[in-house]
């Protein structure tokens, strides 16, 4: 007598004989087979994205998905963060930009061009971006399988990210990983505990392209291998071994940004055709002001005692007259913006009260009380248009070398530049007086907060311009800056609020070894590179005329007509 198998009414209810008879009969049919091929062959890396939202039902399909990856020793590390605010979302943009641009200065000048040539991250355009953490708080020997290899748990949540990435795009969702981050930068801002470590951010939302293709391979910077080429078989091949993995350094709200690109989209020109001025002219755009044709540059002058103690090749009375030359019209910053369209306006900050070195340059009262000025200033002058800045005062480029030290936490070598007309005697001065009220700073709490900052290590155009830009920024006006006086006084401002950042363009570039590194904090490529010492806003000054001309383009340029492709969703 042959009895019957007894069937368990959970689990697997095949038997061996079941398995033995047909052993690819755990297959899906062809037809879900070749779904799965479509959706991995057209699983792309999404940068641009519009601005409308995931519906809650198909975002939680999509966590799902990740949720269900394997994990060792079935540990679960991953923690989903999702991100819809817009402040966090400024902030965090503000960072990826800051790191392109990092990575960018590491390269030679044609990889550098071509990097910054490339959008990497759609962090201000996707409605939503989920940060992939990993919780590895449990002790690796907790742990089945992480005692043996202890990054594990990281493999785990990567096979969360490939899951979502791949529910994303069968939901016609585009995804982009951005790791445009230092880790403990974005830790810090999403107050991620010890022992939690980021993966990156995760882009998410519908997307304005349809890639047929992976982006870096389009770009010409690489071609998929043949599979192949790494496919080994039971050794590492002895004979003729593999050359390593080429390295790509060298290589490379929402609706208003995305409708900016949309415009610009229908010109009768390539995409991205001028560079670095269609990214800010795009950004004004967005800002609301596609319409622009004129602003004013505000020329903020103070006085420094700090001028005597043998930092700079100039008396200090040559800031009143380069004050007076602004009042007339005849300084160099003036008669630029007279050129560019732009109207003027001349405001004397007043004189600090210390030398930088020994005492604060200014007490905290007064620091407010310029704050608070520039901030009404900032906000009346945005009604003109675009507010381009410019500064005049003798031995502040020490100043701006001690807010930048400050701010970027840089030894004063790296720091202080040369400024105006001198020489490597003053340059040794200079850095001496960046130390010792560095060291002062720090003996009294080294607070970063705007007031106390700019009272301990500024002076009065700084505590006006920080001001100035914050209330410019609010009042929604586009932002222009010049050396490296406005820029670190932008800094501040972001520092304060990041969202300011998103009015800001740089006009130009100066000498001052410190602006570079100023710009990538802010996030910011310069309109020009004309390595100019002259202040005053001059660089401001070229650099609106410049963003000006820019929007002339993008209104006057003939048009194309608005036509809707033929998609298909699986092309590889």
């Amino acid at each position: 007598m042959v009895w019957p198998r007894p069937v368990p009414l959970i689990g697997d209810t095949t038997s061996a004989a079941d398995r033995a008879g047909a052993p690819d009969g755990w297959r899906f049919p062809e037809a879900a087979r070749q779904a799965l091929q479509d959706v991995v062959a057209a699983r792309r890396d999404v940068r641009r994205y519009r601005p409308d939202p995931v519906p809650t039902e198909v975002l939680d399909r999509v966590l799902t998905a990740a949720h269900a990856a394997p994990s060792v020793g079935h540990s679960q590390p991953w923690r989903f963060l999702v991100v819809d605010d817009p402040a966090l979302r400024e902030s965090a943009a503000l960072m990826a930009d800051s790191a392109r641009l990092a990575q960018a200065a590491q390269l030679d000048a044609d990889s550098a061009r071509g990097l910054l040539d490339l959008q990497l991250e759609g962090i201000r355009e996707a409605p939503l971006g989920v940060v992939v953490c990993c919780d590895r708080r449990t002790p690796a020997a907790g742990v089945l399988g992480r005692a043996t290899f202890p990054d594990a748990d990281l493999w785990s949540c990567a096979c969360a990210v490939q899951n979502l990435w791949l529910a994303a795009r069968a939901e016609g969702l585009g995804t982009g990983w951005v790791t445009l981050f230092r880790p403990d930068e974005l830790a810090g801002l999403l107050g991620l505990p010890d022992g939690v470590q980021t993966l990156g951010w995760l882009c998410l939302g519908w997307p304005d392209e349809r890639p047929p293709a992976p982006g870096l391979e389009r770009a010409g910077w690489s071609r998929r291998t043949p599979v192949d080429s790494v496919v080994f078989r039971n050794r590492w091949p002895g004979a003729a071994d593999p050359a390593p993995p080429p390295s790509r350094l060298r290589a490379p709200g929402r609706a208003a940004v995305v409708g900016a690109r949309d415009d610009a989209d229908t010109l009768l020109t390539p995409p991205s055709s001028l560079g670095v001025l269609d990214r800010a002219v795009d950004r004004v755009v967005a800002l609301g002001h596609g319409g622009l044709t004129g602003g004013t540059l505000l020329v903020a002058a103070g006085r420094h005692p700090v001028a005597g103690l043998g930092v700079t090749a100039f008396a200090g009375s040559v800031t009143d007259d380069l004050l007076d030359a602004a009042r007339a019209g005849r300084a160099m910053g003036t008669v630029a913006a007279r050129a560019a369209g732009l109207a003027v306006a001349v405001v004397d900050a007043g004189s600090a009260t210390g030398d930088l070195r020994d005492t604060d340059p200014l007490t905290p009262a007064a620091a407010r009380e310029l704050l608070d000025r520039g901030t009404r200033l900032g906000a009346e002058l945005a009604a003109a248009g675009l507010v381009a800045l410019g500064e005049i005062g003798v031995g502040n480029t020490t100043v701006a070398a001690a807010l930048t030290a400050a701010l970027l936490d840089l030894p004063p070598a790296e720091a202080v530049g040369l400024g105006t007309s001198a020489d490597s005697a003053t340059l040794a001065r200079k850095a001496a007086v960046v130390t010792a009220a560095l060291h002062r700073w720090r003996a009294a709490g080294a607070s970063r907060d705007p007031e106390a900052l700019l009272a301990a290590l500024g002076g009065p155009e700084f505590a006006l311009l920080t001001g100035v830009v914050g209330g410019a920024a609010r009042a929604g006006a586009v932002v222009v800056l010049d050396g490296l006086a406005t820029g670190v006084a932008a800094l501040v401002a972001v520092r304060a609020e990041p969202a300011v950042a998103a009015s800001l363009v740089a006009g130009s570039r100066s000498r001052e070894r410190a602006h570079p590194l100023v710009l990538g904090c802010l996030g910011l490529e310069p309109l020009l590179d004309l390595r100019l010492r002259a202040g005053e806003g001059v660089g401001a000054a070229l650099g609106a005329q410049l963003l000006l001309t820019g929007l002339r383009l993008r209104a006057g340029t003939a048009r194309t007509a608005a036509q809707t492709g033929t998609s298909t969703s699986t092309s590889s």
